[in-house]
């Protein structure tokens, strides 16, 4: 470490105000900041201090994150080697043509042999996302002369989790720049959006490129289980009513199809704890999803319909198939998309869990509803805080007047 702060130390002169290279400075700032402590403090103003900064508070979101990124390659690999299994074959791609060098099994007894397959997808999603949309963070901070922002570390590994793993690269860096671009920086950047850049971008990906975001591509054969073709609310829609060959165990570890981090509840519930525990994420907006989506579903089960199998799906089903249990821990929760009021993110969670449940349920078309339910909400979190505020206002002018 001294080696490279040496080298912050020579350059530093260069890209100081009033050098040569002063629009540099902010990528300087961003790098340096990355590894050391900032050693300037606020002088002027009033000011929260505190132990933890915006990077630091980051660092935590990825630490949740870590559990579903281990399962996320366990069971990419492990989908891949159930349908050759079940007599499927390889798709025809360069991640294949790897692991089948590799000499590892493709059988899904072989927890190495799954997490290895399963990183030959995850991790050049996750270098195209980093890289466009880090790209995308300094561009702009040059050009407004401000701080890199450490946000996008964040949303460059929560969009290879919500997307499925055979999402073609090129369509990853559209989309992350589509998000980065449109759903934050044109707002004035990170602490200025009011959409989640993430969801923002598997939003224009979904509906620029449904095929490829259906996640029904894992290998050249479906089988006749049904299991590598639609994923089970697609398959519960269609009016079957049941969920064939699944279990709730199953469901609930993660070992099914799906978009990469969003299978496993289990996974998923280690990151919410850590959240809660270190007081990043907002218990209250969690608990909002909850209780909307109980509320939403008993209410559609208890009305019922011969038409729409949707509407019998328990409540419990709904917790973890999808994106439900993924988008309520990481994706509701976030501070700056999401409301800001105690009260506020009790309402906003509410209508997460409402919004989820009846897209799931009316729109036939669309059987998953987590991501839609977020971004809709996301546009209504400062009417809600505006209204808990104003009534706070009020309830304090009277109290006063009484007095």
């Amino acid at each position: 470490m001294k080696l490279v702060r040496k080298v912050f130390e020579v350059t530093g002169p260069y890209v100081a105000k009033g050098a040569k290279f002063e629009r540099l400075l902010p990528f300087y700032e961003g790098m340096e900041t990355f590894f050391f402590t900032p050693s300037t403090r606020t002088r002027t103003g009033p000011h929260v201090r505190d132990v933890i900064d915006l990077k630091r508070m980051m660092l935590l979101v990825v630490i949740a994150l870590i559990p579903c990124i281990l399962m996320a390659l366990y069971n990419t690999g492990y989908q891949i080697h159930y349908v050759v299994e079940q007599g499927g074959t390889l798709l025809d791609n360069w991640q294949s043509t790897v692991y089948r060098a590799s000499g590892l099994p493709v059988q899904t007894s072989s927890v190495i042999g799954s997490m290895v397959h399963g990183a030959l997808y995850f991790f050049p999603i996750l270098l195209v996302t980093l890289t466009v949309g880090g790209t995308a963070e300094v561009v702009f901070a040059v050009m407004r002369k401000e701080v890199i922002s450490e946000g996008f570390f964040v949303t460059g590994t929560l969009i290879p989790l919500i997307l499925p793993a055979t999402t073609p690269l090129w369509q990853v860096g559209l989309g992350t720049a589509f998000g980065v671009i449109v759903g934050k920086e044109i707002f004035g950047g990170t602490g200025m959006n009011f959409l989640n850049p993430a969801l923002t971008a598997r939003a224009f990906l979904f509906f620029a490129y449904p095929a490829q975001l259906s996640g029904e591509v894992w290998v050249a054969a479906v089988q006749p289980d049904g299991r590598s073709g639609a994923t089970w609310l697609a398959s519960y829609a269609e009016g079957a009513g049941h969920l064939p060959n699944l279990s709730f165990m199953d469901a609930f570890i993660g070992r099914i199809p799906g978009s990469m981090g969003e299978t496993s509840v289990l996974a998923i519930l280690i990151g919410a704890a850590f959240l809660l525990v270190t007081r990043i994420g907002a218990w209250q907006t969690m608990l909002g999803v909850l209780v909307g989506t109980i509320v939403t579903a008993i209410g559609l089960n208890m009305i019922g319909s011969d038409t729409n199998a949707m509407m019998s799906l328990p409540f419990h089903w709904h917790l973890v198939l999808g994106g439900w249990a993924f988008g309520t821990v990481f994706m509701a929760t976030d501070p700056v998309s999401s409301a800001f009021t105690a009260t506020g993110k009790l309402y906003y969670g509410f209508g997460i869990g409402l919004l989820c449940v009846l897209i799931r349920t009316i729109n036939p078309a669309y059987p998953e509803g987590m991501m839609l339910a977020i971004l809709f909400m996301n546009m209504f979190a400062p009417l809600i805080d505006h209204g808990i505020v104003n009534a706070n206002i009020k309830r304090r002018a009277a109290r006063y007047g009484r007095a």
